[in-house]
């Protein structure tokens, strides 16, 4: 009992703040999604970075082992992923790209701030890190069939997460007003990311819902089986477990969507995939959460 507690208190904040988003929209208000994607990625998620790379007290060794692990994780559902689709007859530009990645970000930073606290989400931050540099490159290139380096090296998130890393590894930090003036920016990029979130969901029109749920349920037990299996492998230490364990297994994030809808791919199946995986999240990651803990 106590243990359901617990998890329900972890998972209840990050889909209720996600249902506030959704039952904004279907109520008729207005919300400026692309202005407040930009506000966040832009300016709130890398000042969110920057302060919790530069203040966390995780060795530095930790931090390397758990961006090796979640390389092969990444790598490891690469693999998996093109094998299930080959043997389904699915379309690799389509369905590739959104079973490797998940929603690292606007799931998975508050999944892992509400179950670990601030080392759980200085660990978030580096998967999100890894993940948002292989779905600039890898990613946009199995949609697009090419790279876009060049986005990558644009984003402030990746700089934010580079420029972090020298701090924490000098042991430097910002003058104490500085820092006070980012975490203050930072602490807006859960509430708009997880708000934005429920926004796009309720914005999307589904198509080919049946393949998505079984693509759903594969992906969320391929990645949670490859996270475990790692970071045993990796021999990473509990809250690096569980943060690796959760990001890995986040649904399908609404980027896909968008990459799909620019790069000319089947966008409505993948808001299919991004709305069914997202749904039987709200299940599966509460499960996975109290097998964790």
């Amino acid at each position: 009992m106590n243990l359901a507690l617990t998890v329900l208190e972890i998972v209840a904040p990050v889909f209720f703040m996600a249902g506030i988003g959704f039952t904004w929209v279907k109520a008729g208000f207005d919300y400026p999604i692309q202005f407040i994607t930009r506000l966040a990625m832009t300016l709130a998620v890398p000042c969110l970075i920057f302060t919790a790379l530069m203040k966390t007290n995780v060795d530095l060794g930790a931090l390397w082992k758990l961006t090796l692990a979640s390389v092969a994780g990444y790598g490891a559902i690469m693999i998996v992923g093109w094998v299930l689709l080959k043997i389904s007859g699915l379309n690799t530009r389509t369905y590739w790209a959104p079973f490797i990645f998940g929603n690292t970000g606007n799931l998975g930073l508050p999944l892992a701030l509400f179950a670990f606290g601030q080392p759980g989400l200085e660990r978030a931050v580096v998967l999100l890190a890894v993940s948002a540099v292989l779905s600039f490159t890898i990613g946009i290139g199995l949609v697009a069939g090419r790279g876009s380096y060049d986005k990558m090296l644009r984003e402030p998130m990746i700089w934010a997460t580079l420029l972090g890393a020298v701090f924490l590894w000098q042991g430097w930090e910002t003058p104490p007003f500085v820092t006070n003036t980012l975490e203050l920016i930072g602490q807006m990029a859960i509430p708009l990311m997880l708000m934005t979130l429920g926004v796009a969901i309720a914005r999307l029109s589904p198509t080919h819902v049946s393949t998505a749920i079984w693509l759903s349920v594969a992906k969320f037990g391929v990645c949670a089986v490859i996270g475990w299996g790692l970071a045993v492998i990796f021999d990473l230490d509990a809250t690096s477990f569980g943060v690796l364990v959760l990001q890995l297994a986040t649904p399908v994030a609404v980027t896909a969507y968008l990459l799909a809808e620019k790069y000319g791919a089947d966008s409505q199946s993948v808001a299919g995939f991004v709305v069914v995986s997202t749904v039987i999240s709200v299940a599966g990651l509460p499960l996975l959460l109290g097998l964790i803990l």
